[in-house]
């Protein structure tokens, strides 16, 4: 596995998931702001749900599915990396003096759920019953947890010349971007085969990107959404660390309105083959402004690229970059129907091949018309699921497809 892919519809061959756990349980109507989500979901049936999503997944294409709490644990038996870990998700309570205590008392396996569930004073105590907590309150989180985490397209990107991995803007989900980059920068699996584009080593308080604003365009060309949880900085900085790779020669900047529902590039379009993009008509509207980067010249180590603002549409920059394109509307453009569908993500399908999708059940009308464009459509459960407001491909990180 080269963690390497060069487009976002060949043929799924592995992926990686997070199935939620006790983090999810740790949301109230009271936290939930605090914890970046918008509802309360009910535990056991989002895991039925996210069940029947990754068996499916595994059924249809044969792909395997990585969850990141079995590559976790292996990564955290080295005790040097489990101790920095916890000293960084201890730093927001202003506890790191307690990251040896919860390493002496808690098994690798109780430890990697800490890192992802978070970890309570009153809970901490009953390994410690002398413990000062100062002036936090029983119930007060030692260490957050990462309700989100079950959204792994976020954390981090796989592009044509390596992985780009997130700079979350809220502090709240950073350490969903550690975890990730711990994994693949350590587990014997994958740490041979990363190629790290971004950030930079060693760079400090790097800006903020988020892996669902990628989407790869072509052969030659990527495109990264400037939105409310990426930076323009960083997408000139992954730009250039792209054509200086040089397997790609475009790099557009897509400039998204700061919306709810255009939080990421991948609620605007997605691409299901070669030929056919599924779009949110309200989003593609909205987009006033796109950028393209390209390379300038390499002297010696320094890359220099350019930027030319174009004075076209993003759907005409689609039309040069993918020949004969068709566009499907969610809900075939009704109206109504699309915007009810877009609030699930009605445009997050999960290419898992060429004209082959995972999609909400509920996106009724959406599924309706995307059959009707000859695409398979294979539906999942969405009660639960759609309550994070993410679709399906919002959940999956793809590791390897079939090269086209």
């Amino acid at each position: 596995m080269n963690l390497r892919i060069n487009s976002e519809y060949g043929t799924l061959r592995a992926v990686l998931m997070h199935r939620p756990g006790k983090e999810i349980d740790r949301l109230t109507p009271y936290n939930k702001e605090f914890l970046l989500f918008e509802d309360v979901p009910y535990l056991e049936a989002l895991q039925k749900e996210h069940d029947a999503f990754s068996n499916l997944i595994k059924e249809s294409t044969g792909a395997h599915v990585y969850q990141l709490r079995e590559l976790l644990i292996r990564v955290l038996y080295d005790k040097e990396i489990l101790f920095k870990l916890l000293q960084e998700s201890l730093k927001r309570s202003t506890h790191t003096h307690l990251a040896e205590d919860i390493l002496e008392r808690y098994s690798t396996a109780e430890c990697a759920g800490i890192l992802t569930a978070g970890l309570k004073v009153h809970e901490l105590r009953r390994k410690m019953p002398k413990l000062d907590a100062g002036e936090l309150m029983e119930y007060a989180f030692l260490i957050a947890p990462c309700p989100n985490l079950y959204f792994q397209r976020d954390p981090m990107a796989l592009t044509p010349g390596g992985i780009i991995f997130s700079s979350m803007k809220m502090e709240g989900r950073q350490r969903e971007a550690d975890l990730l980059r711990t994994i693949f920068e350590n587990h014997p699996e994958f740490k041979d085969h990363v190629n790290p584009l971004y950030p930079n080593n060693g760079q400090a308080n790097p800006p903020s990107r988020e892996g669902g604003d990628g989407i790869i365009l072509s052969h030659e060309a990527v495109a990264i959404g400037n939105s409310e949880r990426t930076d323009e900085k960083a997408i000139y900085q992954a730009a250039k660390a792209l054509l200086g790779e040089g397997t790609v020669q475009r790099v557009y900047e897509v400039h998204l309105p700061e919306k709810r529902n255009y939080m990421h590039l991948d609620t605007v379009f997605t691409i299901l083959d070669e030929n056919l993009v599924l779009t949110y008509p309200d989003a593609m509207n909205a987009v006033l402004k796109t950028s393209c980067y390209t390379l300038k010249e390499i002297q010696g180590d320094k890359v220099h690229i350019k930027r030319e603002v174009l004075k076209e549409s993003l759907l005409t920059v689609l039309e040069r970059e993918i020949p004969h394109l068709e566009v499907l509307a969610t809900a075939d453009g009704n109206p109504d129907y699309s915007l009810r569908e877009q609030w699930f993500d009605g445009a997050n399908v999960f290419a898992i091949g060429p004209r082959r999708v995972i999609s909400y059940n509920r996106n009724l009308h959406t599924n309706r018309a995307l059959r009707n464009m000859g695409v398979e459509v294979l539906e999942i459960p969405s009660s639960e699921l759609s309550r994070g407001l993410g679709g399906p491909r919002c959940m999956t990180m793809p590791l390897s497809r079939a090269r086209v």
